[in-house]
């Protein structure tokens, strides 16, 4: 087994408020070993268990490469493009969405964890970084990062490569992913390859049965711009 990616860094937050919005996006860097649970970092907190956290999102990481392209395209950020500013709890390099595929399984430590889906945008990263459209930039570009599920609880450190220990034979890449499920919502073909995927998190599948039940999408406003 080599090396799936460089870890840069690991991360939690505590609940605090982000404009007006009870938020943990902020997260600081974690020098020691911690425990990873089904849950997430142990000291990591979540302030909307509904949207974010539990057992299929208990780890988010995010590409260290795309703060370089963020800043490009947004030079007048209110501040600067490093990770954890995406909130993200790994921050990695060698690793995108293009070259991660959904149920791939990785070491991290003494754990095992699992890729079960894309990273749904919202509008806390707007208010973050000051940018009305942010949330549906990184939407339309795919640069959204992702989520896992534990199956192996463990200790983990930042000093930790990413493993790849297993791939699904027909897994679709993160960058598939998004493109199915944010830029053609409605392409039945691309709606029934992303139900083929088993390791695909139960909510994204979800939506995905009711999109090709009703042939509507769901409503994408209030995630994306805090707004009905």
């Amino acid at each position: 087994m080599t090396a799936a990616g460089k870890i840069a860094g690991l991360f939690t937050g505590k609940v605090g408020t982000l404009g007006q919005i009870a938020s943990a996006i902020n997260k600081q860097a974690v020098a020691e070993t911690l425990y990873l649970s089904k849950l997430g970092l142990a000291g990591d907190e979540c302030a909307d268990n509904r949207h974010h956290g539990g057992l299929e999102r208990a780890l988010h990481q995010y590409p260290a490469e795309h703060y370089e392209h963020w800043q490009a395209q947004y030079p007048n950020a209110k501040r600067d493009w490093l990770a954890p500013g995406m909130g993200e709890n790994i921050s990695s390099y060698g690793m995108t969405e293009a070259n991660v595929y959904i149920g791939d399984q990785y070491q991290l430590g003494e754990a095992i964890i699992e890729l079960s889906q894309p990273r749904s945008p919202c509008f806390k990263l707007n208010e973050q970084w000051g940018l009305a459209d942010f949330a549906e930039a990184i939407q339309q570009q795919g640069r959204c990062g992702w989520l896992y599920r534990v199956l192996k609880p463990g200790a983990v450190n930042p000093a930790t490569d990413l493993v790849l220990i297993s791939r699904e034979k027909h897994a679709l890449s993160v960058q598939q992913v998004c493109d199915y499920f944010f830029n053609q919502p409605l392409n039945r073909e691309g709606l029934e390859t992303l139900l083929a995927q088993e390791k695909l998190s139960d909510n994204w599948k979800a939506h995905v049965i009711k999109r090709l039940q009703n042939n509507q999408v769901e409503n994408w406003h209030f995630r994306l711009f805090g707004t009905k």
